[in-house]
């Protein structure tokens, strides 16, 4: 999908609540208060229009760690994955900034994957998944830059700037990745700022030195805080360089 048809694609979503495989959900804003400040959120809390909960577990768990993910697709399609199995999130951004509320952030669903330090089910387990919809790394070709699902799956062209980083040594294998928006970071420094209040989560992130490094089982565990998809698992890229990480810090 082009960077340019987003905006209709996720407008098709909230005005229809139909996912890429023709789930319904009910979709109902709810606005509170951010605690100790006098600032307020609004989620959209999306909930399958049958009921359906199967996809995470009712079960609600000490948290301690928040986990920074980005989708690798889009609104209709990131709602559809995130709601049929038990890998999921409570928060999903959308590039308008939106925040879909899928599910209570006391409950918890896999998130992290095998292999994640300190273990998937328990680092899932006390840990809040938010994921940013972001299709993430790109490829160039010629003068256009593809997703990473083929070569003619055009995301935007070289001279379209305001869709895509480049950066100057590549991350993981690839040098381009889509950016994200003025929305998603304002979505996402309130959220942070409410989750963290909400359940006594320090507003501390990985230092600057291995912010885009593996942690240890050990490290991971102990941490308490903000966290990222790459501080976990080596084969996964998000959330890397081409994020305003200093952006988000000053704004939490």
């Amino acid at each position: 999908m082009k960077a340019s048809s987003i905006p209709d694609h996720e407008l098709s979503f909230q005005t229809n609540a139909v996912d890429s495989a023709g789930k319904k959900f009910v979709l109902t804003n709810e606005t509170v208060s951010i605690p100790g400040t006098a600032e307020k959120i609004t989620f959209v809390d999306c909930k399958r229009d049958n009921g359906d909960k199967s996809f995470y577990y009712e079960e609600a768990t000490a948290k301690k760690k928040i986990v920074l993910h980005y989708t690798m697709g889009y609104i209709k399609g990131d709602i559809e994955y995130l709601t049929k199995q038990h890998v999921s999130v409570p928060f999903l951004i959308a590039r308008s900034g939106s925040i879909y509320n899928l599910f209570a952030s006391k409950y918890w669903s896999y998130h992290l994957g095998p292999g994640a330090s300190g273990g998937n089910t328990a680092m899932s387990r006390e840990c809040i998944g938010i994921e940013i919809s972001n299709i993430g790394p790109l490829k160039k070709i010629g003068d256009k830059l593809v997703t990473s699902y083929g070569d003619n799956d055009v995301y935007c062209a070289a001279g379209d700037t305001q869709y895509y980083a480049e950066l100057a040594t590549a991350y993981r294998g690839f040098k381009y990745y889509a950016k994200f928006t003025d929305g998603q970071y304002g979505s996402l420094t309130s959220l942070l700022k409410f989750l963290c209040a909400k359940y006594n989560i320090p507003k501390t992130f990985v230092t600057e030195q291995t912010r885009y490094s593996v942690m240890s089982n050990q490290e991971f565990k102990n941490f308490a805080g903000i966290v990222s998809h790459v501080n976990c698992r080596s084969d996964k890229t998000d959330i890397g360089p081409a994020f305003d990480w200093a952006r988000l810090i000053s704004g939490v």
